[in-house]
């Protein structure tokens, strides 16, 4: 029999490494920017094209790298931060500039060019499909410039797969955010399609928050911060009554790298208990920083999941801390975002790192805590019992996340198919139907009480009649605004709405580009209330982003769940009997009268027994 065991040629290895980390252009932006930080770069700027398919460049002013560094850079399991298997647990940097490159170069097209301080010309790199094509010096200014053109161009069925040019800017938008969140004092701009979409200044944490997310957030960062003999926490949490009912902003990051970790989030969570509404979450930006060697970061090949040696203590001083910032919110002076918008002072009390922490350099210093004042007993009594609490196992955390993320989808709008019963049936002569507290429409039938959900019923009828709009592709009906009305966004729901466009305008909406991130409504539907046309167009992209965390749904459904339930909560019902009667008369003439979009039932039947059971009779 023959040897068929063989060594794969280095350009196959390499593609299949970059199945592994290169797995959309997101991810290129991910590493590109992760060598720039660890340069020690103060200005990165990150531009591309089409969501990165055509181009994806990153440029920096850092040290820059010799002309045999930029070579090296590019070959299989090349780093500068490697040397012994112990520095495999002792990692402290972003990227390992050399190893993403490699497989970034296997599946695009890459030209670097980079030059250190001390050399009075640089090098020109041209790489692709691993292949060099040229190498030569070239006049450029100081750090590196790394340019990715046509991602998976000899992969086409890797890039079949890329989605749509709005869904991969907002990949790369969510990468962007994390990466100057973790370093506010390096300077950030991104351009797409030669917009320039953010120009985030050297500064402190509180003011990158702010210039990332909207100026509301201003009024609502906690300044959060414990510390131990071997673990730091600080960052801010948001006010409970800001939480909203997504997940988008909460931010983890282990030594200067994001991470997800469902245990922590939980802790976080946890310490809010009671504070505000099932189903909210609130906006957090925490950092741990600890020694690396207790730590593991290579848990997956992104590296943002990681592993603690003693998760249960670190969740413990997450919650105790998240507990004590909350508990000082309303007593503590509110943030001063011209003058010392961060923390102003903090005892760092020694630590054994390898790297000493820079203080002030990221996130400034803490707000002293006067525990002179009375209520210092009470939060240490907080911050006591916090520590004392039952801390639950990290299995039954992530059982609990993987049972919420399994049980999230709960109905489908063609769900609840049975029979549904006519008008006709139901109703018992010409009595006129009437509505109590605002809310329930009451009326006689054959069989006892009918009663409908008014706003409920309504949101039944809007979906089925927005769901034709879009799935017929024909426009609702539009009323022109009278004074068109401006709707700024952040970049995330700009790139958003932008994909969205087509249903959005089925609905009725008229809508078009009005500067950086922000659109003017030059028309609505019809069927909309008289006034808060940007308070709706708002709430729209709001309840889509709620809807697509919770449930599984093409974006043509989600979009009419989403416009049905806000109309009908802003649609004021009145008590007139022949609104009332033509409202009951729509609803049975809906496909499925029984029950909204996501189950909800629409109306009840209260039967003469059940009424009568009522008074025992």
């Amino acid at each position: 029999m023959s040897d068929i065991i063989k060594l794969l040629p280095d350009s196959i290895a390499n593609q299949i490494a970059a199945g592994e980390v290169v797995q959309r252009p997101a991810s290129v932006a991910k590493e590109l920017l992760e060598n720039s930080i660890d340069a020690e770069s103060q200005n990165i700027s990150l531009i591309v094209k089409d969501a990165g398919k055509t181009l994806i460049q990153v440029v920096d002013d850092g040290k820059g790298m010799s002309e045999t560094d930029a070579r090296m850079c590019f070959e299989r399991h090349a780093t500068s931060k490697i040397k012994t298997s112990e520095d495999l647990f002792r990692i402290k940097t972003m990227g390992f500039r050399g190893e993403a490159l490699a497989s970034v170069a296997a599946v695009a097209r890459v030209e670097l060019k980079s030059k250190p301080e001390d050399k009075e010309l640089g090098t020109f790199i041209h790489i692709e499909a691993s292949e060099l094509k040229t190498q030569e010096p070239i006049s450029t200014n100081q750090g590196t410039s790394i340019s990715v053109k046509n991602l998976f161009y000899n992969v086409p069925a890797r890039r079949n797969f890329l989605k749509s040019t709005p869904v991969e800017m907002r990949h790369i938008i969510d990468e962007f955010q994390r990466a100057s969140l973790a370093q506010p004092e390096i300077g950030f701009t991104l351009h797409h399609n030669g917009e320039e979409i953010y120009n985030l200044l050297q500064g402190k944490l509180s003011q990158r928050i702010v210039s990332l997310f909207g100026k509301n957030y201003g009024q609502q960062l906690i300044a959060c911060q414990e510390e131990t003999d071997w673990i730091r926490i600080q960052g801010y949490v948001g006010k409970p009554e800001n939480a909203k009912k997504t997940r988008g902003e909460q931010f983890f990051f282990i030594n200067g790298r994001f991470i997800k970790n469902n245990y922590l989030n939980h802790a976080v969570t946890g310490a809010y208990e009671g504070l505000f509404k099932e189903g909210h979450f609130p906006f957090y930006v925490l950092f741990i920083e600890t020694d690396p060697i207790h730590v593991d970061i290579n848990v997956h090949p992104t590296k943002t999941e990681v592993k603690f040696d003693d998760e249960r203590s670190v969740y413990g001083i997450v919650k105790s801390a998240v507990k004590q910032a909350l508990g000082t919110h309303n007593v503590s002076p509110s943030l001063d975002f011209n003058t010392d918008v961060n923390f102003e002072s903090l005892a760092v009390s020694k630590m054994n790192f390898d790297r000493p922490f820079k203080q002030d350099k990221n996130y400034g210093s803490f707000k002293n805590i006067d525990r002179q004042r009375s209520h210092s007993v009470q939060w240490e009594q907080l911050y006591e019992s916090a520590i004392n609490e039952s801390i639950p196992d990290i299995d039954e955390v992530q059982k609990e996340a993987s049972f919420e993320q399994k049980n999230q989808l709960t109905f489908e709008s063609k769900v609840n198919r049975e029979d549904s019963p006519e008008k006709s049936d139901l109703l018992d002569g010409n009595n006129a139907p009437t509505l109590i507290h605002h809310q329930y429409i009451v009326r006689q039938v054959k069989s006892g009480m009918l009663v409908v959900d008014a706003k409920l019923a309504y949101e039944r009828i809007l979906f089925e009649k927005y769901n034709g709009y879009i799935y017929n592709k024909k426009s609702g009906s539009s009323q022109r605004c009278l004074f068109p009305q401006s709707v700024e966004l952040n970049p995330a729901d700009y790139t958003l709405v932008m994909e969205l466009k087509e249903e959005i305008e089925a609905l009725g909406f008229e809508f078009e580009n009005f500067g950086k991130n922000a659109i003017v409504i030059n028309g609505v539907p019809t069927d909309l209330p008289s006034s808060g046309e940007k308070e709706l167009f708002e709430g729209l992209i709001e309840q889509f982003k709620i809807n697509s965390e919770k449930l599984s749904l093409e974006r043509k459904e989600n979009m009419s769940r989403a416009m049905a339930k806000r109309t009908a909560g802003k649609t004021i019902i009145k008590n007139d009997s022949i609104e009332l009667d033509i409202l009951i008369d729509r609803l049975f003439a809906c496909a499925q009268p029984n029950y909204t979009a996501d189950g909800t039932p629409t109306f009840i039947i209260l039967g003469l027994d059940k009424i009568t059971d009522f008074f025992k009779r």
